[in-house]
């Protein structure tokens, strides 16, 4: 818990103790964490596969097309494939072809009919969670003690995305999540929309009501699921398409022991009982981070972004969107299509359901992906990893900051000691960094490829390729399902000597690390993370 006490801690160096409150110091610590800064670690004499000498041109249409063979399936399994994304990324034009077989969403073994065939079965259970939603909406004008009893019902009868459930056990844990709600801008839009901090302009952090002391908006309950009818289609239809929704989301999920069995949650959740105020507050947040979201996306995505006002008007009556009016139609639109994939991704991980940060995830597979429900299965596959981010006991996010604490330890015993004198050596400067993943730090380009690679290298660990094909490679740049914490470990890394020689508060670390965002090299980022995954990787457990 010491990471996630950080707000009481962090100005100890340059305030007295009686200067400020715990909760003084928390408000001005949540100003100022935003990030970390880049890389630059001692090169041996490997080269990675993303220096300037070695990194080669992105994985083209024609390309890709030669990776298949004429029943559909990947050459050599996808090694290739993988190797080539790994070192360049995805040309924007194929993005939407090749990131299901990224994600996994698709199995990299798979021919061109089977993946019709489950890519018509997704489309039919995501319209299926749409239509469980659309019945849940129409049920919100009862009462508070009817849809009290409705919420319970649903949530009870919700299949959870993992087996079990944990409880957080801490009133602390969420805390830091108010750092998500600072700055809803990026390195692209440097005229993105900040977030009031009046109560009465719907704030964007995750927040429920006064009775939740957590900081965030995190509905993970209920009011995601629908509870099913007790006509004929419901008992003859609903249970066999349940599970041949989610055996076909899953898949390699059910071979890797990674990915723990989906059950049932009923009666295993303590907090199973929700109010009418916990449904309608998770509805109100999601639509907030969807009206708030800018169109950095809109210049990557020409067909949305010239999407016509009925289209989008239309939208966002489909999904209950309001105070839309100051949008432009794209802007419309995309809201639209975050509320409508949101709350389904709710419906389908009920442990989980939202909290503030999984728009930023979602927003750039929405801007590449223009069928909805191939987007949310996309994002689904995305979430397998980065679900965990987002849980209330945030054990996922801890796991990540020791990780990048590790490196750092390992790498620059000098850096490390300085970060211990300022009681900075939980990492906690990078918290959002960890859960969104760069998106705030890095363009919307950068941020793509950033992703497509790890991804790769993720797809490489799914299908084993790391401890096979790829054993030379090994040696030198093995896949690893942490580049993204390798990356963020180099960001500190390389403003070691400023850190080290200018630095002397937690305040001042986080200020230089802010200062780095939209000035980022993202391939100089991985060049610099490669080489502390050939140095630390056997280390780094």
């Amino acid at each position: 818990m010491k990471a996630l006490r950080r707000s009481h801690t962090s100005n100890s160096s340059s305030s007295s103790p009686s200067s400020s409150s715990p909760t003084s110091s928390w408000i001005h610590l949540r100003s100022l964490l935003i990030v970390a800064s880049s890389p630059v670690p001692d090169r041996g004499t490997l080269k990675s596969p993303w220096s300037r000498r070695k990194r080669k041109r992105v994985l083209t249409r024609q390309q890709w097309y030669n990776f298949f063979t004429p029943d559909g399936k990947l050459r050599d399994g996808g090694v290739k494939f993988l190797k080539k994304v790994r070192s360049g990324g995805v040309d924007p034009s194929i993005r939407a072809e090749v990131w299901p077989f990224l994600l996994g969403a698709y199995d990299l073994n798979s021919s061109t009919a089977e993946r019709n065939a489950v890519r018509q079965q997704k489309r039919k259970d995501y319209e299926k969670l749409r239509r469980r939603h659309g019945r849940l909406l129409k049920l919100s004008n009862v009462g508070d003690k009817e849809l009290k009893e409705i919420v319970e019902v649903c949530y009870a009868e919700s299949p959870s995305f993992i087996e079990g459930h944990e409880s957080s056990g801490s009133e602390n844990v969420s805390s830091a999540r108010e750092s998500l709600s600072f700055d809803r801008g990026s390195p692209d839009d440097g005229n993105a929309e900040q977030p009031s901090h009046d109560e009465t302009s719907a704030p964007s952090s995750c927040h429920v009501e006064e009775e939740d002391k957590s900081g965030i908006t995190h509905v993970d309950d209920a009011s995601a699921v629908e509870m099913e009818s007790s006509d004929t289609e419901s008992s003859t239809e609903e249970e066999p398409e349940d599970q041949s929704m989610y055996s076909a989301a899953e898949g390699n999920m059910e071979t890797d022991p990674k990915y723990a069995k989906i059950t049932s949650i009923k009666g295993s959740n303590p907090n199973s009982s929700r109010t009418a105020e916990d449904f309608a507050t998770w509805q109100r947040i999601i639509r907030l981070d969807a009206i708030r979201a800018n169109a950095e996306w809109a210049i990557y995505s020409p067909a949305q972004a010239l999407i016509s006002e009925d289209k989008a008007l239309e939208a966002a009556v489909a999904v209950g969107l309001k105070d839309y009016d100051h949008l432009e139609p794209c802007r419309i639109y995309h809201a639209a299509r975050l509320v409508a994939i949101l709350e389904a991704y709710a419906l389908y991980d009920p442990e989980i359901g939202y909290c503030q940060g999984m728009s930023d995830l979602l927003s750039p597979i929405l801007a590449v992906m223009e069928e909805d429900h191939e987007a949310f299965w996309c994002f689904v596959s995305f979430m397998w990893k980065a679900r965990h981010n987002f849980r209330l006991d945030e054990v996922g996010i801890r796991r990540q900051l020791k990780t990048v604490s590790k490196i750092i330890k390992f790498k620059d015993s000098h850096l490390y000691r300085h970060l211990e004198k300022l009681q900075a050596e939980d990492c906690f400067f990078v918290y959002r960094m960890v859960v969104v993943m760069f998106r705030r730090e890095l363009t919307f380009e950068q941020t793509l490829c950033l992703w497509e690679v790890m991804w790769a290298d993720q797809a490489a660990i799914r299908a084993g390729i790391g401890k096979s094909a790829w054993r030379r490679i090994r040696l030198r740049a093995p896949p690893t399902d942490d580049l993204l914490l390798y990356a963020i470990a180099a960001c500190v890394l390389q403003r070691r000597k400023l850190i080290i020689e200018m630095h002397s508060s937690m305040d001042e670390i986080i200020k230089e690390c802010n200062n780095m965002a939209g000035q980022l090299d993202v391939w100089k980022l991985l060049d610099d993370a490669h080489d502390l995954v050939v140095t630390l990787h056997d280390k780094i457990k």
